[in-house]
């Protein structure tokens, strides 16, 4: 649906078809129709006088007052809410309409749109849709009938068959006539307010967007019971924070939020589960998204090749439910990581928190936005009270004087009274006696309103209640000038009742966590093939006669090795020429620091041959990199790729030249250190080699790497983030366990996607048994089992499979403890019974139900430590040289014969 401020956006068109605004009328138009055409090139109006001479009339000046007047009203009166109340006018129309038919009933909402055009002079669609948006956010109209969904997008039912009336919220903090400050509508026939005393942080909690002339606003909704809490904050002068939440929930990276202003910027994303090892389902949209956008954004990326779906069903009612169903094969973690890349399941929204505030626009944050409610909430509560107190001061004014009148029977002092000016005296001489205690003078007014009382209450006053009366008054006044002098500690009170009412069924929607960056690189689909004519040095997807190379994506780089030592980085095209002899090609990942080069190139056309390994990371695109000296006539004798920094040992026969006595020897790349790519490298010979040959194929020299879990974002990271979870070499695998019982054991990659529910994460020792305490719900017992780990990459389910079942506790110690903590049954406790996991159940298989604990109901189970036990010492780790000091070109000597002796 579309704001109403988005109707008619053409100030041209405003200002002719304005019929209740000065806007755009020409005066001599109306005299004079004899305006016959006007310049497109110069901004004249070509007229003719009564002798029929062309004139010319500039009206430069008239279309700039008429476009400012129009940017003026669409920025006041149509786009932008005001800081008072939090109303776009159309907005404060319907709800003061709503007001007015207000009787507890429903009214028909084409009944409440045709009311609210006696106050807006726009048409009834803009009303409607108004009302509409303003009844989804489920504040402060109650609905009945069909209005729409948020979560799929369908439009609300014709509005003369949906009804609506006032919420019990919107009747308690919008409206109080007394205070309100009015003013009239735009054909000056009603009084309309031109602020709603509103008394909470309705603009906050709502949120609002629209685009007026020149500027345009978007505050984003915020969490009612935050916006309470932070509200009582400020006025206690403590600090606060509030962040958007949004009814169609997801997740939110609120990180860059900037206080809602200018230049900020909140990631929201879907919430993506896998069902199954086929199935993903959604459960939750970003806002600014619905299921149908969300949907068709997934095909358009599955048609483009981004990601590979199967099929996508909707199954959304009154919750999301989106499956989306893989092919065979299909990484569910990957697919995860491309949905956020490539489609709407990740959106950001750019806020920009711009009010109006006497009558012109006012940039500012949210913080402020919310300090500037709470202090409006706390005038308003006391104009409120001082209202209040007059009334009751007036009250009890006006009962005390009654009491006296009747009590000391003035009433008979005018009976002998003809006039009125002597009936008028008579009483106000009686009472002079007996008002000294009374707070203000008697007045004229006084005395009429005493006159009208009836002979019937006269005789059936009673002095007694009279009083009762009086002193409740007086227990009133003091209460509310007791408020008046606390007036923060009512204003707290105030925010809290409004809290306990209306707070319940309103925690918030969206969870807030801080995202990770996705590479789009990484979980790209490979969706086309590359490959390569070596000879011509070529590259690219078309073509398709020549060497394949391997899949690739359009948007994947190629790193290119050359025989004569030039490297090249080149975006994947068609068809793209790099320079001819290739003698390797591949997909680059610039983040990818252990694939290690191992090269050896000679120097020149008859210079020594270099031996070097190193690293590619930081290039420029579709630049020539020389990995040689630079010699005219280089050229690389020998090159492997090595995805883990392998190190091969390579044999190196030379020819036959002059008296050299060795013309076989090896070199162990292994005792070269890994440099940059522009390092000259060590020699290997200075003389001529007729042979190169693998003699034995490397292992990797790298360190193991240390995998980190950060819980923020639920990821594995190598940046130090999080828990410690170890050093992995390629073989090592982790842990991962649930608090549904399932287990798996894994690779542990990067993209790796975690449950919410996964209580052990740990690398797995493949010798070390898992302990568990869980309750099997068809036997209705407790039972504890040991096991080993059977299947790697396999998600197993290890209690049993009743849905009563339940896993208590899980520990992966060696000889865990455990804790069984009875409940007290008729008054007699049972004592605590301590658990030697180890002495109590044998290791058995993975399937096996494990020994019963106990018969007895338990109220807790707790790990205690585990027993000491010394864990076996893993193989240690091999020494890298990727981070070795010691090692430089220097570090080489040759022997007589002129090859390298290597430490």
């Amino acid at each position: 649906m579309k704001d109403e401020e988005q109707e008619d956006i053409n100030p041209e068109k405003e200002a002719i078809n304005s019929e209740d605004s000065s806007v755009g009328k020409n005066p001599e138009a109306d005299e004079a129709d004899d305006v016959v055409e006007k310049s497109t090139d110069t901004g004249h109006f070509y007229d003719t006088n009564e002798d029929g001479a062309e004139t010319i009339t500039k009206v430069t000046g008239m279309y700039k007052d008429w476009f400012l007047d129009y940017a003026s009203y669409v920025i006041l009166e149509r786009a932008v809410p005001a800081i008072e109340d939090g109303f776009k006018p159309v907005q404060r129309r319907i709800m003061h309409s709503l007001k007015e038919l207000d009787d507890g009933r429903y009214n028909k909402v084409a009944n409440v749109v045709g009311h609210t055009m006696q106050y807006h002079p726009h048409g009834d669609a803009s009303i409607g849709d108004a009302m509409v948006q303003i009844g989804q956010k489920e504040l402060l109209i109650d609905c009945q009938g069909n209005w729409g969904n948020i979560l799929t997008g369908d439009s609300a039912a014709a509005s003369r068959y949906i009804e609506a009336r006032l919420s019990k919220f919107a009747l308690e903090v919008l409206y109080s006539p007394k205070i309100t400050d009015w003013g009239m509508s735009y054909d000056g026939r009603r009084a309309e307010p031109n602020n709603l005393p509103v008394k909470f942080p309705l603009l906050l909690a709502q949120g609002a967007e629209g685009i007026a002339v020149g500027l345009s606003t978007k505050v984003l909704p915020h969490n009612f019971n935050e916006l309470i809490d932070a509200s009582i904050k400020i006025l206690k002068g403590k600090p606060f924070a509030i962040y958007p939440d949004f009814m169609t929930q997801g997740i939110a990276d609120v990180s860059n939020y900037n206080d809602g202003m200018r230049g900020g910027r909140v990631r929201v994303r879907a919430k993506i589960a896998q069902q199954d090892k086929n199935t993903l389902v959604i459960t939750q949209i970003p806002f600014s998204t619905n299921t149908t956008t969300l949907i068709d954004s997934i095909l358009k990326a599955n048609e483009k090749g981004k990601i590979k779906i199967k099929k996508i069903e909707d199954n959304t009612a009154a919750n999301v439910e989106i499956l989306i169903h893989l092919y065979p094969g299909v990484s569910p973690d990957k697919t995860i990581d491309a949905l956020f890349a490539f489609t709407a399941c990740e959106t950001s929204v750019a806020p920009l928190g711009c009010v109006i505030e006497d009558n012109k626009p006012l940039f500012i944050g949210v913080s402020d936005m919310l300090k500037i409610s709470t202090n409006r909430t706390v005038q308003l509560l006391k104009s409120e009270l001082e209202i209040q107190l007059a009334e009751l001061e007036e009250q009890w004014h006006f009962l005390s004087l009654e009491r006296i009148f009747i009590e000391n029977k003035i009433y008979r002092d005018i009976e002998e009274k003809t006039t009125r000016d002597t009936v008028i005296q008579a009483v106000e001489d009686g009472l002079k006696p007996h008002i000294q205690h009374l707070k203000r003078a008697i007045t004229e007014e006084d005395i009429l309103r005493l006159l009208d009382i009836r002979i019937m209450r006269i005789s059936k006053f009673d002095s007694n209640k009279a009083q009762d009366k009086i002193e409740a008054l007086e227990g009133s006044i003091a209460q509310v000038k007791q408020d008046l002098e606390h007036l923060i500690d009512f204003a707290i009170a105030y925010f809290t009742k409004l809290k306990e009412k209306y707070g319940k069924g309103r925690e918030r929607q969206t969870e807030l966590r801080i995202f990770d960056d996705i590479e789009a690189t990484k979980v790209v689909l490979r969706n086309t093939k590359l490959y390569v004519n070596r000879e011509e040095g070529f590259v690219g997807t078309s073509l398709k006669k020549d060497e394949y190379v391997t899949d690739c994506s359009d948007i994947d780089d190629v790193i290119v090795f050359l025989r004569n030592g030039n490297m090249m980085i080149t975006k994947v095209d068609a068809k793209t020429f790099v320079g001819k002899d290739i003698i390797h090609i591949a997909i680059f990942d610039k983040s990818d620091k252990r694939t290690i080069y191992n090269i050896l190139y000679r120097d020149g056309k008859s210079g020594p041959a270099y031996i070097k390994r190193f690293n590619v990371t930081a290039v420029t695109r579709d630049k020539l990199y020389d990995l040689t000296a630079g010699t005219a006539g280089s050229q690389i004798l020998y090159f492997t790729c090595n995805p883990n920094g392998e190190a091969e040992v390579i044999t190196i026969l030379l020819r036959q030249v002059g008296n050299i006595k060795k013309l076989k020897f090896d070199i162990d790349f292994a005792k070269l250190t890994i440099k940059g790519r522009t390092a000259k490298g060590n020699i290997a010979s200075k003389y001529p080699i007729k042979k190169i040959e693998i003699k034995e194929k490397g292992i990797s020299t790298l360190l193991p790497r240390k995998v980190w879990f950060d819980d923020t974002v639920r990821r594995l990271n190598v940046e130090g983030r999080g828990a410690l979870l170890g050093e992995f070499r390629p073989s090592d695998k982790i842990l991962i366990i649930q608090q549904s019982g399932k287990l798996k054991v894994v690779t542990p990659e990067l993209t790796t996607h975690f449950e919410t529910d996964m209580v052990v994460l740990e690398k797995w020792v493949p010798q070390k048994p898992i302990s568990a305490i869980y309750y099997d719900g068809e036997k209705q017992r407790y039972y504890l089992k040991r096991f080993l780990v059977e299947t790697e990459n396999k998600e197993e389910v290890f209690i049993t499979e009743h849905p009563n079942s339940q896993l208590e506790i899980v520990a992966t110690d060696y000889r865990p403890v455990a804790e069984l903590v009875f409940p007290k049954i008729k008054g007699v406790q049972k004592e605590t019974i301590v658990i030697d996991v180890e002495n109590f159940i044998a290791i058995k298989g993975f399937k096996a139900m494990g020994n019963q604990l106990t018969t007895d109901k338990l109220k807790q189970v707790n790990l205690l430590d585990p027993l000491p036990y010394e864990a076996p010492l893993e193989t240690p780790p091999e020494k890298s040289n990727l981070d070795s000091e010691n090692h430089t070109d220097g570090d080489v000597q040759l022997d007589e014969d002129g090859q390298v002796i290597l430490f």
